[in-house]
């Protein structure tokens, strides 16, 4: 948002507006319901105008729903009006946090400190919740502010609120020192709904599913204009598979929450339950709000990706256009994740843009090396569809090297396809060399190609056993390699083909597989001057297929055999 948000929240204010407290307005942003708490805080600012307090929450509003500039903002205001409040100073340097200037963010705390004379137990659990809200965390830190305030207020429990979040994020593989301290805020104060939704998250955490949802019902039960528990209930269910479900809390978030910012997290739960279309939706009229959020465009590339171009069939250049704003709002600066990188990658690749795509990729291997298998995949699919089919080879082979089991039917198949069409290349130019050596020579580097080729396919017939086309192009493999039918390696494949197909299939949808397997074999067996099978042999491709020339030529010889090519 534009630094004219203040006066412009002014100018919104009408001296009809009611008054409400400080922690009504608090309360409300607690809650997530955000808009009805901007509300207060225009009332309070406009009535109080010169209080701290009023600003650093109001600023807090902002944060909390994920808008740090106009919190700078409010903070910032708070500082001009009162400079001695230390709370504001607090807020501008969990701002400067969240934008990895943690030098000057430290500057911050310590003024606040300084200020409060390090008596302010809300300054202190402020502190120590902005060590744990931004990207750049500090357990520790944390921790140390938070014991601070308990001694100076044992009976807020709040502080253990804020203490077990810190342990959590200390020892996340440990949540026994996390549940103590929101049991002990509990217990402070049974009517916490953030502290029974803490425990419920952490149960949750701990694949403890219904004691996770009994928690949250019972903060819907104290309060049930919380927010946070509907929320709550929608992730439970997502990850329970219930996706009707999820998505009818997140509609009761929104009843309660229906701003801008709640709209996005609804966004957020429709991408993760794969409801792509319906996620763009709201992205689009998000966009139209003016809504900032630089989270929005990674969504949008995300779901215009998965999506597809089926129904929208701009949905890859709109990906596209989304995955490039991300990048260039999110500056040099920020913390990528690899799925960044992969994406853009991807969508480059949908849109023309391979080599490109290709380096974003690698980027994003760098980044995170455990996506590097799938990664490589995406990239080898999109060469063997181009036809670069060495640069295929190149990226199938890295992600065998990385975790060979990694690789399903479709890699297989495309891996020993990629082999074979390399062979080829080098045996159809075998054909224009005169020289007798250097033809000798080419025909035995294109034999390699063909034994990986076969190699590939073997894998893809463990997987598939009984797919046709698995043996057809393994028979294809192991014919290049034996054009002369010497060995009854093709021989194999072809009979396993002819093995797999169903009597219903012969004549339909695996005709053409079938008529390859007989051609070849009956080749074998003229090969082999076995006329009673090649008899049998060429009368089964004439039962399937009358018209077929190389049966005719069989039972009418030409002056010449006739060899079939095997494909």
């Amino acid at each position: 948002m534009k630094k004219n948000i203040y006066i412009a929240a002014l100018a919104f204010f009408t001296t009809t507006a009611f008054a409400q407290t400080l922690q009504d307005a608090i309360a409300k942003t607690e809650n997530e319901r955000f808009d009805n708490a901007y509300s207060d805080f225009l009332v309070l600012t406009k009535k109080e105008p010169a209080k701290g307090e009023n600003y650093f929450y109001f600023g807090e509003n902002y944060f909390k729903r994920g808008d740090a500039d106009s919190a700078n903002i409010m903070y910032s205001k708070g500082v001009e009006l009162n400079a001695t409040n230390p709370l504001n100073y607090v807020g501008l340097g969990k701002v400067l946090l969240s934008k990895n200037n943690v030098n000057d963010a430290k500057a911050q705390f310590f003024k606040a400190a300084s200020l409060s004379q390090n008596k302010n137990a809300e300054v202190m659990r402020r502190t120590a919740e902005a060590w744990l809200v931004t990207d750049n965390k500090n357990p520790d830190e944390a921790i140390t502010q938070i014991s601070n305030a308990i001694k100076l207020e044992p009976k807020n429990s709040e502080n253990y609120i804020i203490l077990g979040d810190a342990q959590l994020e200390k020892t996340p593989s440990d949540g026994g020192p996390a549940i103590k301290s929101y049991k002990m805020a509990t217990a402070l104060n049974p009517k916490s709904t953030k502290g029974i939704l803490r425990e419920g998250k952490l149960y949750q955490r701990g694949r403890n599913y219904q004691l996770a949802l009994d928690k949250y019902k019972e903060a819907e039960a104290i309060d049930a204009t919380y927010a946070p528990a509907y929320r709550e209930k929608a992730e439970l269910y997502f990850l329970a598979g219930q996706n009707a479900k999820s998505i009818e809390n997140w509609k009761k978030y929104l009843e309660l929450n229906n701003s801008a910012y709640a709209r996005y997290r609804f966004m957020s739960a429709l991408y993760k339950n794969k409801q792509y279309a319906e996620a763009i939706t709201e992205y689009e009229n998000l966009k139209k709000s003016n809504f900032n959020n630089i989270y929005l465009e990674r969504i949008a590339s995300q779901c215009y990706y998965e999506m597809g171009d089926k129904t929208d069939k701009e949905a890859y250049a709109k990906g596209l256009k989304s995955i490039n704003d991300f990048f260039d709002k999110a500056g040099p600066n920020f913390k990528y994740i690899g799925t960044d990188y992969k994406y853009k990658g991807l969508l480059l690749m949908k849109t023309g843009k391979d080599s490109l795509g290709i380096l974003e990729m690698e980027k994003g291997i760098k980044l995170d090396t455990s996506m590097a298998g799938e990664m490589y995949g995406e990239i080898a699919n999109a060469a063997y569809k181009a036809k670069k089919y060495d640069k295929a080879i190149v990226y199938y082979e890295k992600k065998t090297a990385k975790d060979i089991k990694s690789l399903n039917n479709n890699d297989w198949f495309n891996l020993g396809r990629s082999y074979y069409y390399s062979g080829e290349v080098i045996k159809n130019g075998v054909a224009n060399i005169k020289d007798a050596k250097m033809k000798a020579q080419k025909e035995a580097e294109a034999l390699p190609y063909y034994v990986k080729a076969d190699t590939a396919f073997s894998y893809l017939v463990r997987l598939n056993p009984s797919w046709p086309l698995a043996y057809t192009w393994r028979g294809r493999a192991n014919f290049s390699m034996d054009l002369k039918a010497e060995k009854d390696l093709a021989k194999q494949q072809y009979e396993k083909v002819l093995s797999v197909v169903k009597p219903e299939e012969k004549t339909t949808t695996y005709k053409g597989n079938v008529i390859e397997a007989l051609e070849y074999l009956g080749y074998y067996y003229v090969t082999h001057k076995d006329k009673t099978k090649a008899d049998e042999t060429w009368n089964a491709v004439k039962e399937i297929d009358p018209a077929n020339e190389k049966a005719r030529n069989y039972f009418n010889p030409p002056k010449q055999g006739t060899k079939p090519t095997g494909h």
